[in-house]
């Protein structure tokens, strides 16, 4: 049995997948490494076959054709045979340490018959360009070193979201929720740290910098340029995100509480780089994007607008709109997530 299935989802990722999965390796014979070839056009495949051939009890390599970064994680899910599930970039890395505390504590759940749902840890931001190593950790905000529901969970701070890099799933709750990642789409990491959330009852914090987030390509999907040129696909992952569920269904305080926070964020983010692009076209899908929220769900969209900045973000003078850009760009420099 393996305890714990890693996908890497490949798209031309020729000139760095390799460190991202010989991190993985050091997981031994707990772990399987499915590496899934999205359409590449250079020797992406070549690399995973090769892995497959040296650590065949290890290393699956899969190809498929080009469907985009949810794609190949709805593959990994398809494919995946350990307990729990984690994907990793391919530009991306595990730390060493970690990763094994990380197996010991599943070994030890399995093996005591408790059905953890999650296990989150932190992530690191790594931006060697400006020699930046920020540690995203969850201390205050959730107990760490036991089993946890939503009822445990304290105030979460600004930059405190559970991101797909610091969770880890059961294989079987994401195939029982009916987890589908849209094709050709940016962002879809948002659904995937979102959709599953009210299915989950067993949480475990541990607290250790597992997962290494590279911040720094030109081509990256998070860098601001970029960001600003797929708006209309963030608007759509936004979309999504407010169409998965009534949130004032959700019973449940807390976890109602923490979605309607990171729905905020998202609807946030999106705002402020429209606002910052700042073209009429811009604008509007700003407005557009608040009024389907309104439209699709009015309590929702009051709550937000009352206490997490959407009347903020939905300023239409000028000196508003600097008030937004300017907030946006501090938040950025202090936690450099583009």
């Amino acid at each position: 049995m393996k305890l714990l299935t890693i996908t890497i989802p490949c798209y031309n990722s020729q000139e760095y997948m390799e460190h991202a999965i010989n991190s993985a390796l050091i997981g031994g014979d707990d772990i399987e490494i499915i590496i899934v070839d999205d359409g590449s056009s250079d020797n992406t495949l070549q690399i995973a076959k090769q892995y497959e051939e040296k650590y065949p009890s290890i290393v699956r390599a899969i190809h498929k054709e080009n469907g985009g970064h949810g794609s190949a994680v709805n593959t990994g899910i398809d494919n995946a045979e350990g307990v729990y599930f984690k994907v990793l970039d391919s530009d991306d890395w595990l730390d060493a340490y970690s990763l094994q505390r990380v197996l010991q504590l599943l070994r030890e759940m399995i093996t005591d018959g408790i059905g953890l749902d999650m296990v989150i840890s932190n992530y690191v931001y790594e931006k060697p360009s400006v020699h930046k190593h920020k540690v995203m950790s969850y201390n205050i905000a959730i107990p760490k070193d036991k089993v946890i529901s939503w009822k445990d969970f304290r105030h979460f701070r600004v930059s405190q979201n559970l991101l797909m890099h610091s969770i880890i799933y059961r294989t079987k709750l994401l195939r029982d929720c009916g987890l589908r990642l849209p094709e050709h789409t940016f962002y879809v990491d948002n659904l995937y740290a979102y959709n599953p959330l009210p299915y989950v009852k067993k949480m475990y914090y541990l607290d250790v910098d597992l997962y290494r987030y590279y911040i720094g390509r030109d081509d990256q999907s998070v860098n601001e340029a970029i960001m600003t040129k797929r708006i209309d696909q963030q608007i759509k992952v936004n979309k999504l995100m407010i169409d998965a569920y009534d949130l004032m269904n959700i019973k449940d305080f807390k976890l109602r509480k923490y979605m309607i926070k990171y729905l905020a964020m998202m609807l946030i983010v999106s705002s402020a780089l429209l606002v910052n692009e700042g073209s009429p076209e811009s604008l509007q899908k700003r407005d557009d994007l608040w009024n389907y929220l309104h439209n699709k769900n009015i309590i929702l969209y009051n709550i937000i607008n009352r206490r997490r900045l959407g009347k903020v973000m939905q300023m239409k003078h000028k000196s508003g709109q600097k008030i937004i850009i300017h907030g946006y760009h501090i938040f950025n420099r202090i936690y450099g997530f583009n």
